[in-house]
This record gives structure tokens, sequence and C-alpha cells, in this order.
């Protein structure tokens, strides 16, 4: 594993010229939030020596290299899932070559379905905590001490500096955003009635297919992390739940532009 994260490293390297200080994971839907880097290189994910390429409508695919909020950034606009087939240690292949890149600080933002009850469509939820029990844990298998300790602390997963932070620039701006712990399940499929009323009894509020894995990998390197989930569709309801891919893409766009000044105000205080 370390071999082919270097080979990956070296590669990219040989594209840019500067070290980025942030890595970026944009989510289902968020992909125009690209369009805010000055991009000065796109690297397609299938160029790149040992990468995953990304199989989901709404991720492009592509690595960005550039400058948002005056600092080098590097994005992925479209990120890896355990649901399409990946193993685990390749759904968090590129948080270590983004760490490997020289990235001090990690975001992570993903559409999710709220199971909070006070939760409405479009709602910003920054991720205070996690549950991981549903999803395989990428650190299973042997441990190279080069990347982290065999057993990393996850007492705070989340950097509570960072969600310090987020929550001062989002009153600043008039953003109303909430604040909960989400669980990771497998997919493909969406939640059924049954299926969110537990998520919702084990204490989340929020449900998705990614992002764990992705915070586990970082907080394994070092690397502190803020996610922000944007909920896009509601489990906990009295009608019919029926919930479309469209439907989630259509959301997550509509609240990109609140996400996108947490975001730059953030990188600029880097």
């Amino acid at each position: 594993m370390l071999t082919k994260i270097k080979e990956a490293t070296a590669y990219i390297k040989t594209l840019i010229k500067e070290e980025p200080v942030a890595g970026i994971v944009l989510g289902s839907g968020l992909g125009n939030f690209g369009r805010q880097i000055e991009v000065e290189k796109e690297i397609a994910y299938g160029d790149i020596p040992n990468f995953p390429v990304s199989t989901v409508e709404g991720h492009s695919g592509k690595l960005l290299f550039g400058e948002l909020s005056g600092k080098k950034v590097i994005a992925m606009s479209g990120r890896f899932h355990y649901y399409e087939g990946y193993h685990p240690h390749d759904v968090v292949f590129p948080i270590r070559v983004m760490r490997y890149l020289g990235i001090k600080t990690l975001f992570l933002s993903n559409a999710a379905g709220g199971t909070n009850t006070s939760f409405k469509v479009g709602d910003l939820m920054i991720i205070k905590d996690h549950i991981s029990f549903f999803t395989p844990n990428p650190l299973v298998g042997k441990n190279d001490k080069e990347l982290g300790t065999r057993f990393p602390d996850m007492t705070e997963p989340y950097s509570k500096d960072l969600i310090g932070k987020a929550k001062k620039i989002a009153a600043d701006a008039g953003i109303d955003v909430k604040e909960g712990v989400y669980i990771s399940v497998t997919g493909p499929t969406f939640e059924t009635k049954a299926e969110y009323r537990l998520v919702h009894t084990l204490g989340a509020d929020a449900v998705g297919m990614s992002t764990v894995q992705e915070t586990i990998a970082a907080v394994h390197m070092g690397l502190p992390v803020f996610a922000v989930s944007v909920i896009t569709d509601l489990g906990i309801r009295e009608d019919d739940n029926v919930i479309t891919h469209e439907e989630v893409l259509e959301a997550a766009h509509a609240a990109e532009p609140k996400l996108t000044h947490i975001f730059k105000e953030m990188i600029a205080a880097l």
C-alpha cells in the first residue's frame, strides 16, 4: 500500500509545483464548488498510477490543483465509495496521497439523509462525531507505522477548533448551520423506514454512504478533519418516503453556495 501511495504521489508532484495546504473532497451534487478554485492543473483519476476511478453520477473524477482564498489546495471532484465495489483501502487511497502531497487539513462534504426531526432539506450539518459500525474499517489489515499507529484514538475525529471557526463564519454570514452525528452505511440502497428509525434511535442525526472511512484514514495519519453534510432528504416523516438520486443532487446544488462560503473562509484563515 505504501509503495502505491508513493508512486501516485510522485506522479502528481511532476505536475504540480507547490504543496497544497488543504485537501477537499466534494460530495454528490457539490462538484460546482470546484469552479471557485483558480485551477492550475486538472488531473484525471485514470492518469494517476494506482488511483481508483469514480463511477457515480455527479462525481466527475479528477483532482483539481490550484488556489482558493489565497491558499494552495487540492480537491477531489468525485470520491470513491465502498458500494462501488472498492476495497476500503481503495476508498481512502486518495486521502493518503493528499497527505503525502503535503496537506495539513482535510475538508469533507457529503449529501446525507436527515434523521433528526428538526432538520429540513437544504440544511447544512457540521459533523461533530460519527458512528462507523456499519461500514468496514479501512485500517483492517497489516498496519504500516509510517502511516500511523496501530490503534488510533477517535475521541475527536472532527477538529473542535475547526468546528468552532466554522460556526463563527456561518453566524457572521447569517448562515444557519446544524451540528450532529453522522452514521455511515454501505449503500447503494437508500434506507428503509425501519432503518431510518434505527439510525435515529442510535443517536445519529444524518445517514450517508461516505466520509467516515476517509475520516478514519485521516485521523490515522494525524490530519485534522472538518466535515459537513448537506441534508438532501428526510428519512423521519409521516408520508411515503421515495428518494431518488436526482433529488439528492438537486438539493445539494441548492445548498452549495452556503457550503462554499464556509469552506472558502475557513481555508483563508489557515
